[in-house]
């Protein structure tokens, strides 16, 4: 009878023991691979899966989004300039069965494919390209590591470029490049305004000549700007602007008359001008 419940106890504790070992839990975000003596027998969906102990395998493969941070590696680029380049790439599992049969081990295959794609991406562009047309190189790479792992059962979703670090020599010279750049837009835009303001003048010069009294405006307006920035007691006669002007007239309408009278003829006796005595007769040799 002792050897009955010894025989049964031992029974039921292998019992357990199979059971436990056939039993499987697949989460949500995961597969699970069973291969029975070494053959693929199919893909476990989330949920409690059994087993044949001893006799099925199961890789649980999870189809999560894997961050993959890609070290930073030294390149030369094509304008032969040495830069250190690091990145990060996302990736995820879409295919369980060829991520367990297609590759031994799918994270450091891929860790290792994208660090030699990096450096051939960016060996290819020059500096200026590296540092401009960062989305570009994000997308090459990304391209390019899509057609290499399709066969390993994996989607790369994303790769961005995170540092680029330049040699010091290379950052003072840049430094030299952007200020030099910086003055020679100083520069345009002054002689741009200086242009804008030579144009503008002309046209005030333009319109004072149509408007003689703008020119006296403006001249009042200059003194008192004077005036308040010198602190400074500035005596200006206010008509003498119109004296001049009317002066200028004077002078204007004598010159006509005299051109006028001129055109007569040399016969012609020239009237004299009133308040002027007559020019005394030019004096002749006798004969």
């Amino acid at each position: 009878m002792v050897v009955f419940y010894i025989a049964l106890t031992i029974v039921v504790v292998a019992a357990i023991i199979l059971l436990a070992n056939s039993v499987r839990v697949v989460k949500q975000y995961e597969r699970g691979v069973v291969l029975r003596f070494g053959k693929l027998m199919g893909v476990r969906e989330p949920g409690l899966c059994f087993i044949i102990p001893f006799v099925d395998v199961m890789h649980k493969v999870s189809l999560r989004i894997v961050t993959l941070p890609i070290q930073s590696q030294g390149i030369i680029t094509r304008d032969n300039v040495s830069v250190g380049v690091s990145a990060v790439a996302y990736y995820r599992v879409v295919d369980p069965v060829k991520s367990v049969i297609g590759i031994e081990n799918v994270f450091a295959a891929i860790e290792q494919i994208a660090q030699t794609t990096l450096r051939k991406v960016v060996g290819q562009h020059s500096l200026d390209e590296t540092l401009a047309e960062t989305d570009a190189l994000n997308l090459n790479i990304r391209q390019i590591l899509d057609l290499l792992t399709l066969d390993w059962g994996v989607e790369v979703t994303l790769v961005e470029l995170k540092d680029i670090l330049l040699p010091e020599s290379m950052k003072r010279a840049m430094a030299k490049q952007a200020e030099a750049e910086r003055e020679k837009r100083g520069k345009i835009i002054a002689a741009e305004g200086e242009s804008l303001a030579a144009a503008a003048l002309g046209d005030a010069s333009d319109t004072m000549m149509e408007h003689p009294l703008a020119l006296q405006l403006r001249n009042l307006q200059t003194l008192v700007e004077i005036g308040v920035d010198k602190n400074t007691l500035v005596v200006f006669p206010a008509p003498l602007m119109s004296t001049i002007g009317e002066l200028t007239n004077f002078l204007a309408r004598e010159n006509s008359a005299t051109e006028l009278h001129g055109g007569g003829g040399k016969d012609d006796a020239t009237p004299a001008a009133p308040g002027r005595p007559e020019a005394a007769p030019p004096l002749t040799d006798a004969a």
